[in-house]
């Protein structure tokens, strides 16, 4: 017989929970859990590489795992977003997002590896970039018009840089020479950095490039800059005209910067990323840091940020037709 004592200590202990798996209480666990992968579409040194190992410590300082700064170049940054396109939308795999990842390369001739829109959840815009006609000292010109009519008064078609096939700075390359009747041969690079080497030492008459790397290379007279693609002079180099100022508003075009995932990621995750990333990017640092290598700062909820990217692939898809770029 039973006595009441053990009764009693046995119905307490049956109405207390019982203790979960390791696996279930694991997944109770929030995000991250372990480390996450920041995948850069480019060479590092530009743009999107610039803003991944800024933002990368201080992600990691706020949500406690290590993010990790994955560059993945390669076949107009399609490389590296098809990667991010096909990973479980988990949060463990994130993309440095870019207007050649996403508004460029998916239109060329025979390629569609991914959908800009339904492939990736955009989860937040940084900001955008204004690329620069950038010229060798030994090149007399000094405005937009002048390089022009430099190029016009060349024997053979003139060689011009970017920093790979299916940039926005190969793009918009093509239009000056089609905009201005130009003989222009494009010289695709594996990266900016290498392509300015070839700048700076002379083999390359000009190139187009991300305004941030030129600005030191400008005060220093390396190099001379001449119009900005941006609709507004910017403000870390007032004097620089925009290019429809310089008569060529044809050529406006920012490469924008931002943070994606896979599609279907979890809204909870997603608002968790974007208000840490959020809180970050109001820092005055790490904004003057920023605002200091050319970039425009802007703010957009993660649904203005998918609008917005639907915008920049209808309306780059034509003008990469209309050029006839290749990764070729």
């Amino acid at each position: 017989m039973i006595s009441r004592r053990r009764f009693l200590a046995a119905s307490a202990a049956l109405s207390l929970p019982l203790p979960l798996p390791l696996a279930a209480r694991a997944d109770a666990a929030p995000w991250p859990r372990h480390p996450v992968r920041m995948v850069v579409t480019f060479p590092p040194g530009g743009a999107s590489d610039i803003v991944a190992r800024l933002l990368a410590p201080a992600l990691q300082e706020r949500l406690g795992q290590p993010f990790v700064t994955d560059n993945r170049p390669g076949a107009g940054s399609t490389i590296g977003a098809a990667a991010v396109a096909a990973a479980p939308a988990d949060g463990y795999t994130l993309l440095m997002s870019n207007s050649a990842a996403l508004s460029i390369s998916p239109f060329l001739p025979g390629r569609r590896p991914y959908d800009p829109v339904r492939s990736f959840t955009h989860v937040h815009y940084i900001g955008a970039v204004p690329t620069v006609f950038a010229v060798h000292p030994s090149v007399p010109a000094r405005t937009l018009p002048e390089l022009a009519a430099w190029i016009r008064a060349q024997r053979d078609p003139v060689p011009f840089g970017s920093g790979g096939a299916a940039s926005v700075a190969h793009i918009v390359g093509e239009l000056f020479g089609q905009q201005a009747g130009l003989r222009l041969t494009h010289v695709p690079y594996k990266g900016a950095g290498p392509m300015r080497a070839d700048l700076l030492g002379g083999q390359l008459p000009f190139a187009v490039d991300a305004l941030p790397q030129n600005l030191p290379l400008m005060q220093s007279g390396a190099l001379r800059l001449l119009a900005v693609t941006a609709t507004q002079r910017v403000p870390q180099a007032p004097q620089l005209p925009t290019v429809a100022e310089a008569g060529f508003a044809g050529l406006v075009a920012e490469n924008f910067v931002g943070v994606s995932a896979p599609a279907n990621l979890s809204g909870d995750i997603v608002n968790r990323l974007h208000h840490h990333l959020n809180e970050i990017l109001q820092q005055p640092a790490v904004r003057t840091r920023l605002e200091a290598q050319g970039f425009v700062l802007a703010q957009r909820r993660p649904d203005e940020f998918a609008a917005y990217v639907r915008q920049q692939a209808q309306a780059w898809g034509p003008v990469v037709a209309a050029t006839g770029a290749s990764l070729s």
